[in-house]
């Protein structure tokens, strides 16, 4: 490999923090794709961000494109030679326009007739040509959720390009971007560094940013703030509480990070931990410090984008707004919890939920009934019962509350707390938390049983009101979240085991909307479509836990709608068709299905059969039908498979030495029928028709 570098600084005005992520990998993606369209050779392809440029590095860069040797056809040969045999306009033609000379044609036969080729030999372009030309491309393609045109200019960003740095090696690579200067001329720190840097080459452009208060490389940036930040907690003998996704955010909010730590007043710490935490988090994007058994302490550490000068300013300065905060949250709490809970029930009759489906207390009586439906289903008991009732009377309370309403990422848990503070059980008050658990992929999950059902009933509500109203997710689009309420309802009921029929709580949800709002919709249609919109997060999710896709079409294809009944018949299919292999049975069972679609009933009359075959298989599937039964009973999937295997070599004999479309029509449809158990008892299993070989 080559020691060429290619450098691109896209330099932009303050970039949000959540689309830089996205950003890169669509900057690497779009590189790579087009490198190898254009048979450009690289090492490797590296990208870095700050708020406010988005950088590719490109390293191991071949000096131009790969050699290419095409064969080009050409006219007939009858147009492209006279009778004597010498080139005619039509040849010289495509030899001048391919740049061929005569010896570089060939002959050749396609299609019945003989046709000239042209051996032709493609020169590389040079590499900063090929950059040159396609940069600009590469730029344009990147999108972002929300973009914007700035300065008379048909681009669209994030945010306005202020300036592009196209470097290859010590040379500018220069090309036009409707305008924008394109050079070698960065800048450092917005307040620290330089406006006007002028860069000699792409080696020297890490260490010239950092002299000027820019670290380029996210990762060195992540280190300093998570290093620094326990660093400092640990001083005050305590621990950095560190959130993951907060560490990234702050991580592209700063170029030159250095951590601080302040001090939050004691006053403040008799607050709920939560209405202390979320205005730090949310809001100010400062970490809190705990002690060893994960208590509050009255520190919190920020980062500065800047370096060490005026730190106890900047600390006293961030100290003052987040007591502004405290004392807001502060305030809000005290006048919330003079009164109970349950007395702000009420007011949720004056906030809509959704046009059609009513207010948010509306959906409180929906869920409640909901609830009670699917407790009486699983057969909690009935203390249980009484803390679902009740908790899900209160489950949306605190959104009417003054907290709420300035710390909306409060919801549930300061309904949790102010739930505590009326007297109510700690399993009713968790449970107002948990309704909205898991709130995103690899959240935690309900750990009550109360919690868990008011969780799938708030779920399963919205669901079944949008697709009873039209408003389903299409493509990127899905404004309730119902995708993602879809995969909590499921996450709940794999990780508690629990015995529920999507089918039928889906009939409760949509019942309970005819009882309360008299809803009209077409039921048969929307309750089919909700069982197929489960069944697409069903086959993704254990997808992505590594069962194939044909056993996840096969056991979807039972037609039974336990979820955690599925996933179990999954589990051990996926055990046992990569152990055991079943190659030989497929074809078997599918002449099976196949031929089964034919039959009238299931019913088969021992005195109608007459030949020994089917007699044998007739005799074998009554020796296993038991079995197969009593292992499903047990959940013991595989087990019941093996069962039913035996019947691979009656089965064979029966094909082979029975005729079963016979024209007397009695011992046909017997045949038939016989046919048919079998395979409704191997659809009780599996569909091994959507197994592949």
């Amino acid at each position: 490999m080559t020691d060429n570098k290619y450098l691109l600084e896209i330099g932009v005005e303050e970039l949000p923090a959540r689309f830089i992520d996205d950003a890169l990998e669509q900057l690497r993606n779009n590189t790579e794709k087009t490198l190898e369209e254009k048979r450009i050779i690289f090492e490797n392809i590296e990208t870095y961000a700050t708020p406010r440029r988005l950088v590719l590095v490109i390293k191991g860069l071949a000096e131009k494109q790969k050699t290419i040797y095409q064969k080009v056809k050409g006219p007939a040969k009858r147009i492209a030679y006279d009778n004597e045999g010498n080139p005619t306009k039509a040849l010289k033609g495509f030899m001048r326009g391919q740049g061929v000379d005569i010896d570089q044609i060939t002959l050749q036969e396609y299609k019945g007739e003989i046709y000239v080729y042209a051996n032709v030999k493609k020169e590389g372009k040079v590499t900063e040509d090929v950059l040159s030309e396609n940069m600009p491309n590469i730029i344009r393609s990147i999108v972002f959720p929300k973009s914007m045109k700035w300065g008379g200019k048909n681009i669209r960003f994030a945010r306005p390009i202020r300036w592009i740095v196209s470097i290859y090696n010590n040379k500018v690579v220069p090309f036009d971007l409707e305008g924008i200067k394109v050079g070698n001329v960065t800048r450092g720190h917005r307040f620290l560094g330089s406006s006007y840097i002028e860069l000699n080459s792409v080696d020297e452009y890490f260490d010239v940013l950092e002299k000027n208060y820019v670290i380029v490389d996210q990762n060195k940036r992540r280190d300093i703030i998570k290093y620094g930040s326990k660093r400092l907690a640990k001083e005050k003998g305590g621990n950095l509480l560190l959130d993951p996704e907060l560490l990234e955010e702050v991580t592209y909010l700063v170029e030159y990070p250095t951590p601080l730590i302040g001090r939050i007043a004691e006053e403040y710490l008799e607050l709920p931990v939560d209405v202390i935490i979320t205005p730090m988090k949310e809001h100010l994007r400062y970490f809190p410090v705990v002690d060893d058994s994960g208590r509050l302490l009255p520190y919190f550490i920020t980062v500065r984008n800047g370096n060490e000068e005026y730190l106890d300013i900047v600390r006293k300065g961030n100290e003052k707004v987040l007591e502004a905060r405290l004392e807001d949250a502060k305030f809000f709490y005290y006048e919330d919890i003079k009164n109970p809970l349950e007395n702000y029930v009420d007011e949720l009759k004056n906030i809509i939920f959704q046009e059609k489906l009513g207010t948010l207390y509306d959906k409180t009586i929906r869920v409640q009934k909901l609830a009670d439906k699917i407790g009486d289903y699983l057969e909690v008991g009935q203390e249980t019962k009484n803390n679902i009732n009740r908790a899900a009377y209160l489950s949306k309370a605190d959104l009417v509350t003054k907290m709420v309403d300035e710390f909306t990422e409060l919801q549930g848990r300061i309904g949790m707390e102010y739930a505590k503070q009326s007297g109510e059980n700690e399993i009713v008050s968790l449970a107002i938390y948990e309704q909205y658990l898991p709130r995103f992929s690899g959240d935690q999950l309900p750990t009550t049983t109360a919690g868990a059902i008011l969780s799938i009933a708030d779920k399963l509500d919205t669901i079944a009101g949008c697709f009873a109203i039209e408003i389903q997710p299409t493509g990127s689009q899905d404004p309730y979240g119902l995708r993602r309420q879809a995969l909590g309802i499921i996450n709940i009921i794999l990780d508690r085991k629990l015995d529920l029929n999507l089918d039928d709580i889906i009939d409760f949800a949509l019942y309970i909307y005819v009882e309360e709002n008299g809803l009209v919709f077409d039921y048969k249609t929307v309750k089919q479509e909700i069982l197929e919109f489960f069944n697409g997060r069903i086959k993704n999710m254990f997808n992505d836990m590594g069962i194939r896709y044909d056993i996840i079409d096969g056991v979807i294809a039972t037609g039974i709608n336990n979820i955690y009944d599925l996933k179990l018949r999954a589990d051990k299919l996926n055990t046992y068709i990569e152990s055991e292999g079943l190659e030989d049975v497929l074809t078997t069972f599918n002449r099976v299905a196949n031929l089964a679609k034919n039959a009238s009933s299931t019913e088969v009359k021992r005195d109608l059969l007459v030949k020994e075959e089917e007699i044998e298989l007739y005799e074998a599937f009554n020796n296993i039908e038991d079995k197969v039964i009593n292992w499903l009973n047990k959940k013991e999937y595989d087990k019941a498979l093996e069962q039913f295997i035996l019947l691979k070599e009656p089965v064979d004999n029966f094909f082979d030495n029975v005729m079963v479309m016979v024209d007397d029509e009695k011992v046909r449809e017997n045949r038939l029928n016989l046919l048919a158990k079998i395979s409704e008892t191997m659809l009780m299993i599996c569909d091994l028709s959507k197994i592949v070989k």
